[in-house]
């Protein structure tokens, strides 16, 4: 039987070790052995002992000076990746495991680009790179093309998703689309069923993808950012939004970021 193999990435200090260890403990329930789980990162520090360390690997042209974006995983389409061969499932680290991981391993061609769909898009063919299958060393175009115009990519595309999903073109493909949920999208609901009862987890579902936040962290106990103040109950925010409490934002962006402790997260983002 073929070792199917996880990674991940981690640079800097925007998520801390227990994301990585974490999304280790979901994939080795959801996984059927053998599998490898890869965590390319500029510091191994405190990071269990079964994730395989790599170095995270440099951009030789440096990332885009003025534009946002996770730029820095194009390099994970490098043609030499420390000598891995082989498909590859790609999972951030703000992601929460809730079902069987199988089925990302069998579904398509080996060769095959698969992503996640860009929800917040739905009318476009876009991918969202939170969740995504790859086969090692190849497409290594990706890279070149990046790396030899990289603001000027940046610019045209702003995120490194968008980037992707443009050069790999026609050849993409995406995950059947009850497999990925987005958190926001398909699980917290829209105003006003975010505040009267705990986001939902969908039935189908497999991996529940956090991009744009909040992240699991913080929806365990129902804050939308570290920055939030601790979770009142739906009084509460709904008063902070009106008597003059210091807020980041708008009035109407402080009634949106409103996220009730959530215990499907508690139970399922752990080691």
């Amino acid at each position: 039987m073929l070792t199917k193999l996880v990674i991940c990435a981690k640079w800097g200090t925007k998520y801390g070790t227990e994301y990585v260890n974490r999304l280790y403990g979901m994939v080795s329930r959801n996984i059927t052995p053998p599998f490898e789980f890869i965590c390319f990162t500029d510091s191994t520090e405190g990071i269990r002992p079964e994730v395989k360390c790599l170095p995270m690997p440099e951009l030789r042209s440096g990332p885009p000076a003025r534009t946002r974006g996770q730029w820095r995983k194009v390099t994970l389409w490098n043609e030499e990746l420390y000598g891995l061969s082989g498909p590859a499932l790609f999972i951030d680290l703000d992601s929460v495991i809730v079902g069987n991981l199988d089925p990302y391993f069998s579904f398509g061609d080996p060769d095959d680009v698969i992503l996640a769909r860009n929800w917040a898009r739905p009318l476009q063919r876009l991918g969202q790179t939170s969740v995504f299958r790859f086969p090692l060393g190849r497409n290594g175009h990706v890279l070149r093309n990046f790396e030899a115009d990289p603001q000027g990519i940046a610019d045209r595309f702003h995120y490194e998703q968008h980037f992707v999903t443009h050069s790999i073109g026609d050849r993409l493909k995406f995950w059947p689309p009850s497999w990925t949920r987005h958190f926001r999208i398909h699980c917290l609901g829209s105003l006003p069923l975010r505040y009267l009862r705990e986001a939902r987890l969908p039935k189908t579902a497999r991996i529940v993808t956090f991009a744009g936040g909040p992240n699991p962290s913080d929806v365990i106990d129902g804050r939308w950012s570290p920055y939030s103040p601790p979770y009142g109950g739906v009084w509460t925010h709904l008063k902070r939004t009106f008597d003059g409490t210091p807020r980041r934002g708008s009035a109407w962006r402080h009634l949106k970021q409103f996220v009730r402790p959530c215990s499907w997260i508690r139970e399922l983002w752990r080691d």
